[in-house]
C-alpha cells in the first residue's frame, strides 16, 4: 500500500482573501477554484482552502491507493469512524477516524 501525507487544509473563514495571500505565497494559480474549496498543486503537494474546514477539523490527508483496506487496518487498530468513505467529486475518496488520542486522521483516494 502506497501513502503519503500530500494534502494539507487550511481551514479559512474568508476564502477569496485566502486565496489571494496563498496565490502570492505559492507564486501560483490554484488548480481548482470553487465556492466550497480552492486548491494549489506544487509538484504532487496540495495545499487546500476550504471555507467550512472549521467544522470539520481537518487539516490534511493521507493519500492511500485503497482507502476500504487503510479504513479496515485503522478500525483493526483501534481507530474509530467518524466519516465513513464518501466521493467528493470527479471519484475521489476521503474518510476519517479518531485515534484513541482523539486526533483525526484523513484518508484520501486520488480519483
Amino acid at each position: 500500500m502506497n501513502q503519503g501525507l500530500k494534502t494539507v487544509i487550511y481551514p479559512v473563514s474568508d476564502l477569496a482573501k485566502a486565496k489571494a495571500l496563498f496565490g502570492k505565497l505559492l507564486g501560483i494559480e490554484p488548480y481548482v477554484d470553487q465556492p466550497y474549496y480552492v486548491g494549489f498543486r506544487i509538484g504532487d503537494q496540495e495545499i487546500g482552502l476550504d471555507p467550512n474546514g472549521h467544522k470539520q477539523g481537518m487539516t490534511g490527508y493521507w493519500h492511500v491507493d485503497d482507502i476500504r483496506a487503510y479504513l479496515q487496518t485503522l478500525v483493526e487498530a483501534g481507530a474509530e469512524v467518524l466519516q465513513d468513505v464518501r466521493n467528493v467529486g470527479e471519484g475521489r475518496l476521503i474518510a476519517t477516524v479518531k485515534d484513541s488520542d482523539e486526533n483525526l486522521i484523513g484518508l484520501l483516494q486520488p480519483s
